[in-house]
C-alpha cells in the first residue's frame, strides 16, 4: 500500500495527493536514474501542481520518501533512520523537479552535501508539462583537484546514461580506500581543525599548530585542516555554508568524526554548526577543559576543572548536543519543556556554588601551609611559564623528583612543592605550576585561581621558556600577559630558556642578544642547571 507522500500538501486535492503517491509504487533503474515514463510523470505532477517533486531513492530503486515542495524549493527531512550501517554516504539518492529552466542550485548541493546523498538530479519541467533537461552531481572523493563534488553538464532528459549504481560503488571504494578504513562510520577520535579568523593565514596557521598539539594531548587523531580568512566572522555558523560544504566533504573524504574549531564558538554557532553536521563540534576551549579533565589527579583540581565545565555548560544547554559528549561531569539538558531545562540551570548554579565554597576552603588550607612556610623562614621559588615548556622537568632534575613529566601540553595541572637544599645548607620550596597558554579560557582561569594563589606567596619565579620553538616570543608574552593579570608581575624573576640542547649555536646568539638576562638551560642535564641555581641564590 502507498505512503503518503511529505511536506507541502495545503491546498491539493485528494486525487492529486494520491497521484502523487502512487510514485511509491515505482522502481526507478540505476542506469539513467528513471525511465522515460517515470521522468513523464514526474514532470506532469509537478507542473500539475505548480511544486518541485522529489523521490529519495534507495540502492535498491525504491523510493522511500516522496516529497512536495514550494514553487521554488524542497525540504527534505531528517534521514539519519535511512542511513546504512555499511555506508559512509546515506545510501539515497534524490531525483526532483524544478518548474523553470535552471539546473542544479547552491541549495540543492549544500543538501547532498549535508545530507551525504549518492547523488543528487534534478529535471527541469517546460511550462506544458513535459521533462526538459536533467542535471546530476556527487560527492567526490580526495582528489589532487580538491574539489567537493562533480557537477555533470545538463544533458536533454531521454539521453540520460548515468550509471548511480557503478557510481557509488567506485565512489564508496575510494572512500574507504583513502581513509584507509573499510568501516563506515567515521573513525571516532579522529578529527579535522578549522581556523576561522581575520587575522593572516600565517598567524592562523600557527595557531593551528598549537591547536594540533592540544588535539594530540586530548588524544584526538588529526587528518585534515581548513583554514579561512574572513573580514568579518559568520555571527551563525562562523564560516559561510559554501565553505561548511567544503569542510563536510573534506571529513567525509576523510573520515573524520570530529570538527575543531581554533576560535571560541559562541552557543548559537555551536547549535547551529551541530544541527547542520552529523560530527561532533567542538572549540578550543571545549578542547582544553577536556585535557584538564583528562590530567586533573587531586580532589581540587578535579572541582576546578568541573567549575569551569559548568560555566561553559550553561548558556549551551538549549539544543544540548554531541558536542558536550566530551565533557566530564556535568548535567545535561535533557527532555522537553522550559520547567526541566530551568531545573537542568538551577542544578548547575546550586553546584556551582557548592563547588566554589569547597575551593575557598582549599584557599584556607592553602594560605595555612604558606603561612607555615613563612615561619619557618623558607623562601619559595615558583616555576611558571607556557605549557609544555619543561617546568616539570626541571623540578625533577633539580629536586630529583619524579613528577610526571610529558611531551604533551597540560601534562601537569596540579601545583606541586619539593625542597631543594644548596650545598651552603639552605633550603628552598620549589613549586611547579599549571602551564600558561594563549587565550586561555576566562572561566578556566578563574577556576584555577586557587593554583595560581600559590604564585602570590613565591618570593622568585623562574620563567621557563622553550628556546626551541618558533613561537617563543609569542609564548614569552603570553605568560606576562597573564602575570600582569594576576598582578604579580612585580615579583623578581629569572627568565630561563629551556631545551637549547636543541637549538643551533647561531639560535643561541641570536637569543642572547634578544634576551641578555636570559639563563640557558637544559632541564634534562644536571650540569647546565648551575648558572640557573647561582642566579636563584643571588636573589634570594
Amino acid at each position: 500500500m502507498a505512503s503518503k507522500p511529505l511536506g507541502n500538501l495545503t491546498g491539493l486535492k485528494p486525487s492529486q495527493i494520491t497521484a502523487i503517491s502512487r510514485l511509491y509504487n515505482r522502481r526507478f533503474p540505476d542506469q539513467g536514474g528513471f525511465t522515460p515514463d517515470q521522468a513523464r510523470e514526474l514532470a506532469i505532477l509537478s507542473r500539475g501542481v505548480s511544486r518541485q517533486i522529489g523521490v529519495l531513492i534507495n540502492r535498491k530503486g525504491v523510493p522511500v520518501m516522496v516529497l512536495v515542495g514550494e514553487q521554488d524549493g524542497i525540504l527534505i527531512p531528517e534521514l539519519s533512520r535511512h542511513r546504512q550501517a555499511d555506508s559512509r554516504l546515506s545510501g539515497l539518492r534524490l531525483l526532483h523537479t524544478h518548474l523553470d529552466s535552471s539546473l542544479l542550485t547552491q541549495e540543492d548541493l549544500m543538501d547532498m552535501v549535508f545530507l551525504r546523498l549518492d547523488a543528487i538530479s534534478v529535471l527541469t519541467v517546460s511550462s506544458d508539462g513535459a521533462p526538459r533537461t536533467c542535471q546530476i552531481a556527487h560527492i567526490l572523493p580526495p582528489n589532487t583537484d580538491e574539489l567537493p563534488y562533480q557537477i555533470h553538464p545538463a544533458m536533454i532528459w531521454d539521453d540520460v546514461d548515468f550509471d548511480f549504481g557503478a557510481n557509488v560503488k567506485a565512489l564508496e571504494d575510494e572512500l574507504a580506500r583513502t581513509g584507509q578504513s573499510v568501516a563506515a562510520a567515521a573513525r571516532e577520535g579522529s578529527a579535522i581543525l578549522v581556523s576561522v579568523a581575520s587575522e593572516s593565514r600565517g598567524a592562523q596557521e600557527r595557531s593551528l599548530a598549537e591547536l594540533a598539539e592540544l588535539a594530540d594531548t586530548a588524544g584526538l587523531e588529526v587528518v585534515g585542516q581548513v583554514v579561512q580568512r574572513v573580514t568579518r566572522v559568520n555571527p551563525k555558523l562562523i564560516l559561510g555554508r559554501g565553505k561548511l560544504a567544503e569542510l563536510e566533504v573534506l571529513a567525509l573524504q576523510k573520515n573524520a568524526a570530529t570538527l575543531v574549531f581554533d576560535q571560541e564558538l559562541t552557543p548559537t554557532q555551536q547549535r547551529n554548526l551541530s544541527q547542520i553536521t552529523e560530527r561532533k563540534v567542538l572549540d578550543r576551549t571545549q578542547l582544553i577543559l577536556d585535557i584538564f579533565a583528562q590530567h586533573a589527579q587531586t580532589r581540587e583540581g578535579k572541582l576546578q576543572v568541573e567549575m569551569a565545565q559548568l560555566k561553559y555548560m550553561m548558556p549551551r544547554l538549549v539544543g544540548q548536543n554531541r558536542a558536550l559528549s566530551r565533557l566530564a561531569g556535568g548535567i545535561g539538558g535533557r527532555g522537553p519543556g522550559e520547567t526541566r531545562l530551568e531545573m537542568d540551570r538551577r542544578k548547575i548554579r546550586e553546584r556551582i556554588a557548592q563547588i566554589k565554597a569547597e575551593l575557598m576552603s582549599v584557599r584556607k588550607h592553602r594560605k595555612s601551609t604558606r603561612s607555615r612556610r613563612d615561619k619557618a623562614g623558607l623562601p619559595i621559588v615558583s616555576l611558571v611559564g607556557y605549557t609544555n615548556a619543561g617546568k616539570s622537568t626541571l623540578l625533577n632534575t633539580l629536586t630529583k623528583s619524579v613528577v610526571l613529566a610529558e611531551n604533551k601540553l597540560f601534562a601537569t595541572l596540579d601545583p606541586t612543592s619539593r625542597r631543594l637544599r644548596f650545598p651552603e645548607d639552605r633550603e628552598i620550596i620549589l613549586t611547579d605550576t599549571v602551564g600558561f597558554i594563549r587565550h586561555l579560557p576566562a572561566d578556566l582561569r578563574e577556576a584555577f585561581m586557587a593554583t595560581l594563589e600559590e604564585l602570590e606567596s613565591a618570593d622568585v619565579l623562574v620563567h621557563v621558556a622553550d628556546a626551541s620553538h618558533p613561537e617563543m616570543d609569542a609564548q614569552i608574552e603570553a605568560v606576562e600577559s597573564i602575570l600582569r593579570d594576576l598582578s604579580i608581575d612585580t615579583i623578581p624573576r629569572i627568565l630561563a630558556l629551556n631545551k637549547t640542547d636543541r637549538i643551533s649555536e647561531e639560535t643561541r646568539q641570536t637569543l642572547r642578544f634578544v634576551h641578555p638576562d636570559a639563563v640557558f638551560i637544559s632541564a634534562l642535564e644536571r650540569p647546565t642547571l648551575a648558572p640557573l641555581v647561582e642566579r636563584i641564590k643571588s636573589l634570594l
